[in-house]
């Protein structure tokens, strides 16, 4: 399934050849299972000071290749994949990337490397501010391409999707317009213990006494509230009580036990609507009052968050990834961990309506539905609703093919 928005048509003209434990893909998020400094052109307005950069096309280089024409090392069986040898020339689209945009994803992921990594990342660092052709030549010297591979060896047909950080207003204190609350984890919870669900938290005396103050923020939409929970993570413009507005990230602490289902999927199944956009679930809450907390309690997972503050630094990266760094828009990825390792460099080329792009991405993350051994979700940013974060991550979902760099 496909979102249809109307922003769609222009995201595909600005990116048009350019180039989460509780998050999963934007799009299968609505009706799957599970849970989860850039220039400016002229035809796309200047990022506000509460959203992202956007995400830009490489800018073509010209990079001399070396001579790789030595014999091939083996394949490398990895869990879920297989690594095939491949030459640099192998890569579409080698070369014209602008690794300096993908090195501040690296050194911050070397802030937690792969086990053997630690003196690739130290070269990795200095090599910070080395100009496109110095880090090439690095790359072709300490690192072998893989093409990723089913594990019977079959190319699969990959999936790329997106997810981004939603940013949304909220209140510190309940009021006439904020009546949902984003909780804190209850006392006690124990990871995997089954809680009491959405509808049970939402009616039962007992479970709202076990919340009672742990209460982070109000929202004025319980779908935003859901979306924050779907996502995993978020920013929140909080209006406090003396008047001042706070902003901080609130990030994923547990979940109350219980299996994921889709809203989407419940309002699908019913024909009240025709696609499972964000927009169309909202339409429909607007128009069914009386019948929200049916659509809402539809799904019984209920996800608890702590708060962090946002310092600048942490404000110009997204929300720290399964590898536990900060995430990096455009150049992070979620992916399986069992295909893929956290901190590895990946070469990744797609080509769809949304976006088409062959760059540098490194594996950061993961979610509940990024499976397999081609998958992944590719970190767009932070925004509200018409930011181009949330309208790339809402969009994407075009087939995918992957290379792992790994050390020679």
């Amino acid at each position: 399934m496909k979102w249809v928005l109307t922003a769609t048509q222009a995201v595909k003209k600005q990116i048009s050849g350019a180039a989460h434990q509780a998050r999963i893909g934007t799009l299968l998020l609505i009706v799957g299972g599970g849970l989860a400094g850039c220039s400016v052109s002229p035809d796309r307005p200047a990022s506000r000071p509460d959203s992202s950069p956007a995400i830009t096309p490489p800018v073509p280089q010209t990079v001399p290749m070396v001579a790789d024409d030595g014999p091939l090392p083996p394949a490398i069986q990895r869990g879920k994949s297989r690594w095939v040898p491949v030459r640099w020339t192998d890569l579409p689209g080698w070369g014209q990337d602008s690794l300096h945009e993908a090195w501040n994803a690296w050194v911050r992921g070397c802030e937690r490397p792969v086990s053997g990594h630690a003196d690739l990342c130290r070269e990795a660092r200095q090599l910070s501010i080395a100009t496109a052709a110095e880090q090439h030549a690095w790359l072709h010297s300490r690192f072998r391409p893989y093409r990723v591979v089913e594990a019977n060896g079959v190319p699969p047909e990959g999936l790329l999707t997106g997810y981004y950080e939603p940013i949304m207003p909220a209140s510190r204190v309940r009021t006439a317009t904020h009546r949902t609350p984003l909780h804190m984890p209850p006392p006690g919870l124990q990871t995997g213990q089954a809680w009491f669900t959405r509808q049970q938290i939402d009616t039962l005396p007992a479970a709202q006494a076990a919340l009672r103050g742990r209460e982070i923020a109000w929202l004025a939409d319980p779908i935003d509230a859901l979306i924050l929970q779907i996502q995993g993570s978020g920013r929140l413009r909080i209006a406090e009580p003396d008047g001042r507005e706070s902003v901080v990230r609130v990030a994923f602490a547990a979940h109350n036990g219980q299996p994921y289902a889709s809203v989407g999927r419940w309002l699908l199944d019913r024909r009240a609507i025709r696609e499972a956009s964000w927009d169309a679930i909202k339409a429909w809450a607007a128009q069914n009052p009386a019948r929200l907390n049916d659509m809402l309690w539809a799904n019984p997972r209920t996800v608890f968050f702590r708060e962090e503050p946002l310092s600048e630094l942490d404000a110009r990266f997204g929300p720290r990834g399964a590898q536990g760094v900060p995430l990096t828009p455009g150049r992070s990825i979620a992916v399986d961990p069992q295909s893929i390792p956290y901190g590895t460099p990946v070469w990744l080329a797609t080509q769809g309506p949304t976006l088409d792009t062959r760059r540098l991405v490194m594996a950061q993350d993961t979610g509940g539905a990024i499976l397999g051994a081609v998958r992944a979700d590719l970190f767009t940013g932070w925004g509200g609703w018409t930011d181009e974060a949330y309208t790339l991550a809402a969009a994407l979902k075009q087939p995918l093919q992957l290379w792992v760099l790994w050390p020679r």
